[in-house]
């Protein structure tokens, strides 16, 4: 049993579940970058990790505008087009 906490002050929270998962990681792999300080640095340093270990995996980057706000509709279909997976990453 996986228990998912939700940080949002939900009086009612939701309940959700986990996505099935793949065997294996394939295909294009969406590395977002929330904008803060600091983040590129993590996902360079992710990135060099994954590709050591998962050769003939594709990874594009991508940047939303502000940490501050959720990443722009415009974006988020962008990343859902052109990816199987997507890690987002923050740090400061």
């Amino acid at each position: 049993m996986v228990t998912i906490l939700d940080p949002t002050d939900e009086r009612v929270p939701v309940r959700r579940s986990l996505a099935a998962r793949p065997e294996a990681v394939s295909g294009v792999v969406g590395l977002l970058d929330i904008s803060k300080p600091r983040g590129n640095v993590l996902i360079d340093r992710l990135e060099a990790r994954l590709r050591e270990r998962l050769p003939g995996v594709e990874f594009r980057r991508y940047a939303k505008p502000t940490f501050t706000k959720p990443a722009p509709e415009d974006l988020r279909q962008k990343i859902k087009e052109e990816c199987g997976f997507v890690i987002e990453a923050l740090a400061d």
